[in-house]
């Protein structure tokens, strides 16, 4: 039990400090260490606990302008893909769930690195942002991955980086409230889960507001670098650990 403990911490500290300098990617990091320690339904629901935590504490430091013109489509979106996610969590089996936690990192991480020499996609419309938000949707109620659909449409869209945080902080703010309240209240948040929240809180806080901090002074190109190649390998063992089972 205690090296379960150390695992969700672990996971806790460093998806925490990478959320507060992103404003996403609470769910991809964490959920690299937390399949290795706990079953795939606990680990959605202190995947969702921790991201929703970390966004709190990003809207306080990390302030950023609110569009409603501009949010909308992806939240309307998102509201619409959550039930699906949900509904199908209890279907996936760990290693089932290895391999497509994997094969998105795989997939979605070397695009997001080389995103500066993809052009710009202009067509769509709110219908496109609303269906991105609805693959967040989805992605969230399966394991809180909101922001990683939505964040590659951003930067396929060229969004400015204060425009794609804006966008991004929202929407995952908004999208975790909704799947933490349709966790309780489906039960997927039991009696045990409780200690294991009461570890990812202190642990995820004081890396989240230094991740804030920094994002301040960090580009975009060396964070890109750094984040998404630790990503990379992350969804590579992944991929091969489930592969193997």
């Amino acid at each position: 039990m205690m090296t379960v403990y150390f695992v969700v911490a672990a996971g806790a500290v460093v998806a925490g400090f990478v959320q507060g300098l992103s404003g996403f990617a609470f769910g991809l990091v964490a959920m690299s260490f937390w399949v290795w320690a706990v079953d795939p339904q606990t680990a959605a629901a202190l995947t969702v606990f921790g991201g929703l935590l970390g966004q709190l504490i990003a809207a306080f430091s990390v302030r950023r302008g609110f569009s409603s013109r501009l949010l909308l489509p992806f939240v309307l979106g998102g509201l619409a893909g959550i039930p699906v996610g949900v509904w199908l969590l209890p279907m996936v089996d760990a290693n089932t769930f290895k391999i497509g936690m994997g094969a998105i990192l795989l997939v979605w991480c070397p695009t997001m690195l080389f995103a500066q020499r993809i052009p710009k996609i202009a067509f769509g419309g709110r219908l496109a942002d609303a269906a991105a938000g609805l693959a967040g949707g989805v992605l969230g109620g399966f394991g809180g991955f909101t922001g990683v659909i939505p964040t590659l449409w951003c930067v396929l869209r060229g969004f400015p980086r204060e425009e794609q945080r804006a966008v991004i902080q929202n929407f995952n703010l908004a999208m975790l409230v909704v799947i933490m309240a349709t966790y309780v209240a489906s039960g997927l948040v039991t009696k045990g889960t409780l200690p294991l929240f009461a570890i990812v809180a202190p642990a995820m806080l004081i890396p989240t507001f230094l991740g804030t901090r920094m994002y301040k002074g960090m580009s975009d190109l060396r964070f890109r670098q750094v984040v998404l190649g630790l990503l990379i390998v992350s969804g590579l063992i992944m991929f091969a650990s489930g592969l193997a089972g």
